[in-house]
């Protein structure tokens, strides 16, 4: 599977003009250039629509990576939104309120249908599942494994929420139970978790917080509202220079163990198996994306 870059995810309403420009100018490493719930009344979803594929097909996001967030298949713009944007430029696309892996299912297939009309190669556009409700939780590996173009992932902490009947506390305590188990999913079928926005965009000391817990539980990148947090994601979801370091140390140290047939290399008191190995390739893998960006 294609490797991709995604410490950040920035949604971007589509029907507006000023953040679509603004956009230009992010430095996040997806653009979500929004069809769904940020565009309303729901006659301004073709005026997105239009200006969204104006912009990537003039070139003005050319090397960024987009997936647009569509509209679910009950909507009945599903349609209009994937043929209208199934366009050279984008990337996937993000599929909202996939409740089973049968809507992936259904997903892949009318892609497929449309790259097959548009004689674009089959599999060309990926696809990053909105994980939403409680159901979607609960069927998160099944919706991974729908389809093999699912590369990612996310949490929709606030209409999982809703879903739910509960209530997002100040601690975040209500989401701890379905991050985890999504970025468990999403790991075991090995593509990428993505963690749900932070509401509060402007408590960035919140959001550092929610960062630790979210590294903690094993994500690899987030959704986000505001420009402002991106410095703050982009640190804690990259490797730092000291992460580097030790990672290069750890290969070379294991090298040397093998070449010198001393089987399990030691570094700081501590052994370094075949875990560390593998961690410290990860970590050279993604520092090399972030260089190469």
């Amino acid at each position: 599977m294609e490797n991709y870059l995604m410490r950040s995810l920035m949604f971007v309403p589509g029907h507006n003009d000023k953040l679509l420009k603004s956009a230009m100018r992010m430095d996040a490493d997806v653009l979500l250039f929004d069809i769904e719930d940020s565009v309303q009344p729901v006659e301004n979803k073709q005026l997105a629509r239009d200006k969204v594929s104006a912009y990537i097909n003039a070139g003005k996001f050319k090397g960024k990576t987009i997936f647009p967030r569509i509209n679910d298949r009950e909507s009945g713009q599903l349609l209009k939104d994937v043929t209208q944007l199934a366009i050279e430029g984008v990337t996937g696309f993000m599929y909202p309120k996939a409740k089973k892996g049968e809507d992936i299912y259904f997903f892949d297939k009318l892609l497929e249908t449309i790259e097959y009309e548009k004689k674009i190669p089959i599999g060309t556009f990926k696809i990053i599942p909105l994980i939403e409700t409680a159901s979607a939780v609960l069927n998160a590996q099944d919706i991974c494994n729908a389809s093999s173009r699912v590369v990612a992932i996310a949490y929709g902490s606030e209409d999982f929420i809703t879903d739910l009947e509960g209530q997002h506390d100040l601690e975040h305590e209500s989401l701890f139970v379905p991050r985890n188990m999504i970025a468990m999913a999403a790991r075991a079928c090995k593509v990428i978790p993505i963690d749900t926005v932070h509401v509060r965009v402007k408590d960035l000391e919140d959001l550092e917080k929610n960062l630790v817990l979210s590294k903690k539980l094993g994500f690899e990148g987030m959704l986000c509202l505001n420009p402002i947090e991106l410095p703050l994601v982009h640190r804690y979801f990259s490797p730092s220079e000291q992460d580097i370091y030790e990672a290069e140390e750890i290969l070379r140290l294991d090298k040397e163990a093998r070449e010198n047939n001393q089987g399990v290399a030691i570094m700081n008191g501590k052994f370094v198996g075949p875990p560390f190995v593998l961690k410290a390739k990860k970590v050279l893998k993604k520092a090399k994306a972030i260089k190469n960006k």
